[in-house]
């Protein structure tokens, strides 16, 4: 058959019409007049001067006060040298040992359902509630001379309290949420699909940590890893009560600190600018993470979507 044809008196087919795009409706919080943003801006800046940056610059202006020469006698000061040592000795001790219970701790409460799970995760957040004075007084019970393994410690000559050991303990005990505090929503958010598709294709359960799970958390194992090391070298509270403040032997940097600020020695803002700059490089370092998860969480969004 021929191919029919449209008559010339029929109707033209309607124009279509396009469709109307809606403005983004913006919150009335965001609209603010801009005195109100510039007072506001001006109180966070203001808070920040005075209680953050003025008082880091005074320590570095203390601690240079005298010049380059008095500065690094105050710093290479046998005292001073045995309290970093200690400090680095510390956290080169406490820092591994909390990766490797965080990462336990976060791969076993995102991955698997059990019973108890609340309970461990409140276990977890303990530190961050009990004060680290008595956290400190807990290894004194434990350990001290009237303690409940002290006797036994004694006849053995095994020292905990007064020694490196406790300072070590005590510093394990203050910092071993921030790695597993870092890691489980992020495991969580990443769900378990992945190393179920490796468990599936053959892969054991090594090669499925190695290969799938940990190139997935290194940013945030890291941001964890910072945090702590960062904690371990400015702790006070703990390592206060179990090391004696012996000096030369027992004293961390901020035990340091505090006995030479104490005694009105200006060798105390020299140590101090120590710690001060660990601050800064730890802002630094954990700014950068920021940025790189940022980036991995687009990625990632852009992948699945």
């Amino acid at each position: 058959m021929p191919a029919t044809t449209a008559p010339p008196y029929a109707a033209p087919l309607p124009a279509v019409q396009e469709k109307r795009v809606e403005p983004i409706h913006v919150p009335a919080a965001t609209l603010e007049p801009f005195w109100v943003r510039a007072v506001l801006i001006a109180i966070v800046l203001a808070f920040l001067t005075l209680f953050l940056f003025v008082p880091l610059l005074s320590v570095f202006a203390e601690a240079f006060k005298k010049g380059w020469q008095a500065y690094l006698a105050a710093i290479t000061e046998p005292d001073a040298v045995s309290a970093i040592k200690l400090t680095l000795l510390t956290a080169v001790i406490a820092v591994p040992l909390n990766l490797v219970f965080g990462v336990a701790a976060s791969w076993c409460i995102a991955k698997f359902e059990f019973r108890g799970k609340s309970i461990l995760l409140t276990l977890i957040d303990l530190p961050f509630s009990v004060s680290p004075v008595i956290s400190g007084l807990i290894y004194v019970l434990l350990f001290g001379a009237q303690g409940w393994l002290g006797p036994w410690l004694a006849e053995h000559d095994i020292r905990i309290l007064f020694a490196v050991p406790g300072i070590v303990l005590a510093t394990i005990f203050v910092t071993f949420p921030f790695v597993a505090r870092e890691l489980i929503p992020l495991m969580q958010s990443q769900g378990s699909e992945e190393e179920e598709a490796a468990l599936v294709l053959g892969a054991s359960g090594f090669k499925t940590f190695w290969h799938v799970t940990l190139p997935n958390i290194k940013w945030g194992l890291l941001y964890g890893v910072i945090l702590c090391n960062a904690r371990a070298m400015g702790e006070f509270g703990a390592v206060s009560v179990v090391s004696g403040h012996i000096r030369g032997e027992t004293n961390t940097i901020p035990l340091q600190v505090e006995i030479l600020y104490n005694e009105y020695n200006f060798a105390a803002f020299a140590v101090a600018s120590l710690l001060a700059l660990l601050a800064l490089v730890t802002l630094a370092l954990k700014s950068l993470i920021e940025w790189r998860l940022a980036d991995a969480g687009a990625e990632q969004f852009q992948e699945q979507s």
